[in-house]
């Protein structure tokens, strides 16, 4: 055997060049770039320090305190200060309100609530991917296609925005829901620009008899700032990832109620909710095995940042900066879907151009700027969607404000310019709108100006300074 000093302690450059010298290329894409993808964020050094850790040795199936392995100590004390912190950061109530911090994302997290909730076959409701929603929601495509596992083991009815706001309509929601009776209504989105309405779900849902469940992912860290309105007043079940507007690790949480029911007619007086001890069989031993503590342990660090003032007014600039870019697009004469936003990404149609957004976000990519295609409400193609999804919180991370995201407005016009002529050049066919990609000059000087205007902003994570690939 290798000594342990050789195997064990050797750093990654000489452990692996190969891996380190990918890695350094992907931190000067980072900080060179234009990151827009609304899912995505840069954390701090503090949560990637905890990723790295030892942490990531040990196993603990189990919840603290019942435990299959031994040695737990401090596992116990890491995952017992995140769920508490958890609690914390969203205003919870412990005796009121219970959360599992085991998930290893945030499909996971879903397919865990879902599995404790429910039954196979029973029907659900949820946000149609081509209106905004998620996959884990339940999509299936027109032709009957179940593309995520929860519509194979769930039948699933979706609803959909209006075709002539964007906006959810809830009065159809609720015809809906009255014909399909569903055990359970999703609500939450991936594309959706708007704030909820969950005081009306809720309506919807006692009127069914169903349950809410909320799936947050995208606007935790705006509802933990209190910037987006609150799901938790009005549901029964809350579901997140932890790394988009949160801004913490790649990880999921599920908030469940607990303790007694509010009175209701026809229910029995003492009766309590009994989503604790379901949710925790589901995500383990039914879904999963051992947490990733690492993971568990750079959540609470970033839980902790979330309940700071810094992180408030963070959130606070993330809204801001969307509504300016959306304002900053629209003045350009380009449309938006429901004409602007109230959160932290704006949906970019596309179709009155004549653009897919497949293209657009191959362009984007050669200039660095990063966003992504997304379908807009009427697509049929989800690998040629006819708008691309932009978000906010990644570069607002590191520090830009209205004006600069006006600055990314003007980088984008010119990136859809460009697409637009080469098109008009060499054809709409993909094929032939790829040769048009190649020795641009127009690209090539995008790609420029935008390096050098995202090269002069601070980077979160990692020294600039230390980065093998500086220029």
């Amino acid at each position: 055997m290798d000594p342990v000093n050789v195997w064990g302690n050797t750093p990654l450059d000489a452990a692996d060049p190969e891996i380190f010298d990918l890695i350094e290329k992907e931190k000067r894409r980072q900080c060179r770039g234009i990151e827009l993808i609304a899912s995505e964020n840069f954390t701090s050094f503090a949560v990637i320090e905890a990723l790295g850790s030892p942490l990531t040795n040990k196993y603990s199936e189990g919840m603290p305190g019942n435990r299959y392995y031994g040695g737990n100590e401090y596992i116990d004390q890491i995952e017992n200060l995140c769920r508490s912190r958890a609690l914390q950061a969203y205003r919870l109530d412990p005796t009121k309100w219970g959360v599992n911090v085991q998930p290893y994302s945030g499909s996971p997290a879903n397919f865990a609530a879902y599995t404790a909730l429910l039954n196979p076959h029973d029907r659900i409701m949820g946000l149609d991917l081509p209106s905004g929603g998620h996959l884990t929601h339940g999509y299936y495509t027109s032709g009957g296609k179940k593309i995520s596992a929860t519509s194979i083991y769930f039948e699933s009815l979706p609803y959909k925005v209006s075709k002539e706001t964007g906006y959810i309509d809830y009065d159809k929601m609720e015809e809906k829901a009255l014909d399909f009776r569903p055990k359970l209504i999703i609500c939450g989105g991936s594309a959706y620009p708007r704030d909820w309405d969950y005081k009306r779900i809720r309506e919807i849902a006692d009127k069914v008899g169903s349950l809410m469940l909320c799936d947050m992912a995208h606007i935790s860290g705006l509802v933990a700032a209190q910037e987006a309105a609150d799901p938790f007043e009005y549901c029964d079940v809350v579901t997140t990832t932890t790394h988009k507007s949160l801004r913490g690790p790649r990880a999921g949480m599920i908030f469940y109620r607990k303790g007694p029911k509010p009175p209701k007619k026809g229910q029995p007086e003492d009766a309590v909710y009994d989503f604790e001890d379901k949710i925790n069989f589901a995500v383990f031993p039914a879904l999963q095995g051992g947490p990733h503590n690492h993971q568990i342990g750079a959540l609470a660090v970033a839980l902790k940042q979330a309940m700071s003032p810094g992180f408030k007014a963070y959130a606070k600039q993330v809204r801001a900066n969307a509504v300016a870019l959306g304002n900053y697009l629209m003045s350009k004469d380009y449309k938006l879907v429901t004409g602007g936003t109230e959160n932290h990404l704006v949906l970019w149609d596309l179709r009155p151009l004549g653009l897919t957004g497949n293209k657009v976000e191959k362009l984007c990519d050669l200039a660095n700027i990063t966003v992504n295609k997304n379908a807009v409400f009427g697509d049929s193609s989800a690998l040629a969607p006819g708008g691309v999804r932009i978000g906010t919180p990644a570069m607002t991370s590191r520090g830009l404000v209205e004006k600069d995201f006006e600055q990314i407005g003007e980088f984008l016009h010119r990136a859809i310019q460009i697409t637009l002529s080469i098109q008009k050049e060499f054809g709409k066919l993909l094929k032939d709108f790829n040769k048009g990609l190649v020795n641009n000059k127009d690209i090539e000087q995008l790609k420029a100006d935008v390096e050098k205007f995202s090269g002069s902003f601070d980077m979160p994570g990692f020294s600039l300074a230390d980065m093998k690939y500086k220029d």
